[in-house]
């Protein structure tokens, strides 16, 4: 067995409201173990399906979270996991509209 990280992108939409806000995504990066990258990306899909969830937060608002995508799949390049262990990577040359989307960058308050 191998282990790998997947890269998947839920989204949080509140019931139509007056206010017009947009949802809110979240991705995350889940660690899967599989024999292959084949059966990784379906256990990928089952968790991110498995996800989804509807709610009434405090505003007695309906929240509901849906997968939206697998991004995707890579085999964890080290074979033991711990402490300074490099999961995933990923390459951008946009640092601004990195930001832009980043909410923890942007200042954004969730």
């Amino acid at each position: 067995m191998r282990t790998y990280v997947a890269v998947l992108v839920c989204a949080a939409e509140a019931a139509p409201t007056a206010d017009g806000r947009r949802p809110l995504y979240r991705e995350s990066f889940v660690l899967l173990t599989a024999g292959t990258e084949d059966e990784a990306r379906s256990k990928a899909r089952s968790h991110g399906e498995g996800m989804e969830t509807s709610y009434r937060n405090e505003k007695g608002e309906l929240i509901t979270w849906t997968f939206r995508q697998l991004v995707d799949v890579a085999e964890v390049p080290d074979e033991r996991v711990g402490d300074g262990t490099e999961l995933y990577t990923r390459h951008f040359r946009n640092f601004a509209a990195y930001t832009a989307f980043e909410p923890l960058l942007s200042g954004e308050d969730l």
